[in-house]
């Protein structure tokens, strides 16, 4: 051991003291804070705790409550059952004693009198109609209805050319409008987003109404004739028939139909003036005049042409008439009440003369959302495409012989 030896023992026994006090202030301070760490331990403990005991007595609280509410829903839904099968029930029920008392028909006592007020001789006008074709069907019932979906306002058409391609969908619009959609098949019209999947066509003029027909490739519709000085009243009950080509997208023909003071035929649907249809015998027209404000009048019109063959004044009425149809030749008028309640044919109308009132059914239309605003008749596939306040309609029509017995 040299000389220096004793003195660095020395210094080193100096520094240790210090080190010695910063280590108990360390320690110290790790306690403090360990304690801390503890005592928030416990607490978050002791509120889990109080949290687990409110949770477990809120369930305890809740779990009769829900059996009783479970019990309630089972209840109501049984009750809901049992009204719906009584409310099936009743309607079979009516179904069937209309079916045993049919509705009077629609012909006024004046009317069957050989002279006198309600006869007309005009011509070819209520003469008796020669059959094109060899169609001898009527309705028998409605059989079934298939809501497609929801599309534009409460009022408007669709249909299909019966004619033309047998996919392609025709959607006309509102009552005043000069835009038709087309969709390439019935299944691009029934998507979410259906008007970025169709063709847009635009008329030259605007329709009025909703009595539009798509026909051999051409759309026929109503509209009002341009103004013309010294016009005045007259041409507020007058309309022209429009011939459009689709295809070309041009007016191929025009005509001023034939009848004088037209009046809505419809006693619900007061924008209609002229509701043309077809079936297998080809174009009608539907319409009422001033001359007799209570009846619908029928017209049978050349395609090629406009012109009117034959017209007939019927014995339905315009009162609470909302829609009709064709069908071989025979006019089917649908009625309803306002509010909206049921729609039911009760009147119709055979041109030929086959069909008797008294063979005719009656039948009710399914239970659905409002109002027809059109119905169009497809002879080849026998189905109605009707426009129900904005819903697209199918209806699946049961069909039998004119001459067997209802």
């Amino acid at each position: 051991m040299g000389p220096s030896t004793p003195f660095l023992i020395l210094l080193l026994l100096s520094w240790s003291g210090p080190l010695r006090g910063q280590q108990h202030h360390l320690v110290e301070y790790m306690e403090r804070r360990l304690a801390a760490l503890e005592e928030r331990l416990a607490q978050c403990q002791d509120q889990s705790s109080r949290h687990a005991a409110e949770l477990r007595d809120f369930k305890n609280k809740m779990l009769p409550l829900l059996e009783v509410a479970e019990k309630e829903r089972e209840a109501l839904r049984t009750e809901a059952d049992s009204i719906s099968g009584r409310v099936d029930r009743l309607e079979r029920e009516v179904d069937y004693l209309e079916t045993q008392n049919p509705a009077l028909p629609c012909v006024e006592i004046d009317e069957k009198v050989p002279g006198g007020p309600g006869t007309k001789g005009k011509g070819k006008r209520n003469e008796k109609y020669d059959m094109l074709t060899d169609c001898s069907y009527t309705i028998s019932q409605v059989r079934s209805m298939k809501i497609l979906k929801r599309f534009g306002g409460s009022a408007g058409l669709w249909t299909k050319d019966p004619l033309g391609p047998a996919d392609k969908i025709y959607v006309l619009d509102g009552t005043q409008n000069d835009t038709a959609f087309v969709f390439p098949r019935l299944r691009d019209f029934s998507l979410s987003m259906a008007a970025r999947k169709a063709s847009r066509i635009r008329v030259p003029f605007p329709w009025v109404g909703t009595g539009q027909l798509v026909y051999g490739g051409f759309l026929y519709y109503a509209r009002r004739p341009p103004g013309r000085p010294g016009g005045g009243k007259e041409l507020e009950s007058t309309l022209q028939l429009i011939k459009f080509h689709l295809a070309n997208r041009t007016v191929v023909d025009s005509s001023v139909f034939p009848a004088e003071g037209l009046i809505p035929p419809y006693g619900l649907t007061a924008d209609t003036y002229i509701d043309l249809a077809a079936d297998e015998e080809g174009l009608w027209a539907i319409y009422a005049t001033q001359e007799d404000d209570r009846h619908l009048c029928l017209a049978k019109l050349d395609p090629q042409t406009l012109d009117t063959e034959q017209q007939w004044d019927t014995p339905c009425p315009r009162e609470n008439a909302e829609a009709a149809f064709v069908i071989c030749g025979t006019l089917y008028v649908v009625y309803n009440t306002r509010p909206a309640s049921r729609a039911r044919v009760q009147c119709s109308f055979d041109a030929s003369g086959t069909l008797t009132p008294d063979r005719a059914a009656l039948p009710y239309f399914p239970r659905r959302y409002g109002a027809h605003a059109s119905l169009r008749y497809n002879p080849r596939e026998r189905q109605l495409y009707a426009w129900d306040d904005g819903y697209q309609i199918v209806y699946k029509l049961e069909m039998r012989k004119k001459e067997e017995e209802v």
